[in-house]
């Protein structure tokens, strides 16, 4: 039999050593917070981690279910006076359990080469389930099966999973984006867009916004067709050699070299594009290009306040507004000023802070599928600031939260009338510029 895999053994081990265990990581994290066990907070989990790496301990199926648990949300990285870098130690820590086979099951191998290898490795695959999804709520066929019960005979997770399923959008995002698009003026800046693969197929309208806002800003802008997976979702559930590969894909269509920016609007997506340079710091053919790559890596919002972006001028009614913080947007990448500066931007926005605005929602990737528990628990909660704002309209910068979050809202109520609106801070940035030329047709 040849030896159990040791990956956190290959890491630079003053990593592991970061830790001071000094605690005040946690009252930030969600896991400890709901179950109050050492185990389950940042510092524990380090401590199997370290203990793993020195041999102390074997990759136990209760090591998997550990990291499992543990959300990503890096909440931790924020609060930590030592500057534990949490954020590698949690792939690491899950491709350990992954490589090990702790984890390992038929059922559980399967969902993830569907979903992992074969989904989100190939376009074509991900647009042709999306649109038999479309096709599946469009025809009335999903509400007939809800109805009937035929879920009450399945496994209570399919039921789940089906009622999770993102709203899929006519058309995606290359139906509504053209290739190159230029400003009407000259251009400023030359830039990229990537359209992810969830934004891709769920939300087009936050690409399209998007294209539209860096127009109205002097980008020329760039949105290569048929964009592969980031591979966030890979590295995050512990597939690091697939993240490689779909980075090494992004890099042989994309040369970073081209453009003043590569910019992404899902902050999930943006935390793990800026890393890519970690990610292949061992591929001498790719590691030169990850580099420039990441350099060159922006979020939206923090793109649009590095170049000063144009406030709208066109008169609007007020609406209240509060902002929600995905978390790989603000711990992951340091960013919560920007998208405010766009919000108290809009005319006639009022931006009311929400409590607990950088706690996270519970949709982390995957985790409202894996732990449908912990999820709903911090959905709710969540929501339950969210309306206490008595704004009716949520911001946030990451498609998963605004899934989370619209699904709470429908669970609170079965009704749209006093439902607040769920949707990304560009969305109202480029609803303002709109409103300032009525006479020019909205896009498709």
């Amino acid at each position: 039999m040849s030896p159990e895999p040791n990956l956190l053994k290959s890491l630079d081990y003053s990593v592991l050593q970061q830790c001071m265990h000094c605690g005040l990581c946690l009252p930030t994290c969600p896991t400890y917070l709901e179950t109050r066990h050492e185990r389950n907070s940042p510092r524990g989990r380090i401590s199997l981690m370290r203990a793993i790496a020195d041999g102390e301990l074997g990759t136990t199926r209760a090591f998997a279910e550990e990291m499992d648990y543990c959300l990503g949300c890096l909440a931790c990285m924020t609060a930590c006076p030592a500057g534990v870098d949490y954020a590698t130690l949690f792939e690491a820590g899950r491709a350990q359990s992954e490589a090990s086979g702790a984890a390992s099951g038929p059922s559980r191998r399967l969902v993830r080469a569907f979903t992992l290898r074969f989904l989100l490795f190939r376009p074509w695959a991900l647009h042709a389930a999306a649109r038999l999804l479309r096709l599946y709520e469009a025809s009335g066929l999903r509400r007939l099966v809800r109805r009937s019960g035929f879920f009450s005979l399945l496994p209570k997770r399919l039921g789940e999973w089906d009622r999770q399923a993102p709203p899929i959008q006519r058309h995606f995002s290359d139906g509504i984006i053209a290739a190159v698009e230029t400003p009407r003026g000259p251009a400023r800046h030359r830039v990229a867009v990537l359209s992810g693969c969830i934004q891709d197929v769920a939300f087009p309208d936050v690409n399209r916004a998007t294209v539209d806002v860096l127009l109205e800003n002097g980008c020329a802008v760039e949105t290569p067709r048929a964009q592969s997976c980031c591979g966030s979702l890979h590295a995050h559930n512990g597939d690091l050699e697939t993240a490689r590969e779909l980075a090494r894909r992004q890099l042989d269509s994309i040369d970073p070299g081209q453009f003043d920016a590569i910019l992404s609007n899902s902050a999930g997506c943006g935390s793990h594009l800026k890393h890519y340079d970690r990610l292949l710091a061992g591929d001498p053919a790719y590691a030169g290009r990850a580099a420039a790559w990441s350099a060159k890596v922006r979020d939206i919002s923090e793109w649009l306040v590095e170049i000063g972006f144009r406030r709208p001028v066109a008169p609007a009614r007020p609406v209240a507004v509060t902002y929600h913080e995905a978390c790989h947007l603000c711990h992951g990448q340091g960013i919560t000023a920007q998208p405010r500066e766009i919000l108290r931007a809009i005319p006639g926005v009022e931006l009311r802070e929400c409590a607990e605005a950088t706690m996270c929602c519970g949709s982390a990737g995957v985790y409202s599928l894996t732990q449908p528990g912990t999820s709903a628990w911090l959905r709710d909660r969540k929501v339950g600031h969210l309306r206490s704002t008595g704004a009716m309209v949520v911001a946030t910068a990451n498609p998963g939260c605004q899934l989370q979050i619209q699904q709470g809202f429908a669970m609170e109520t079965g009704e749209l009338r006093g439902r607040p609106r769920v949707v990304h801070p560009v969305v109202l940035l480029a609803e303002a510029y709109r409103a300032e030329t009525p006479s020019r047709p909205a896009p498709p």
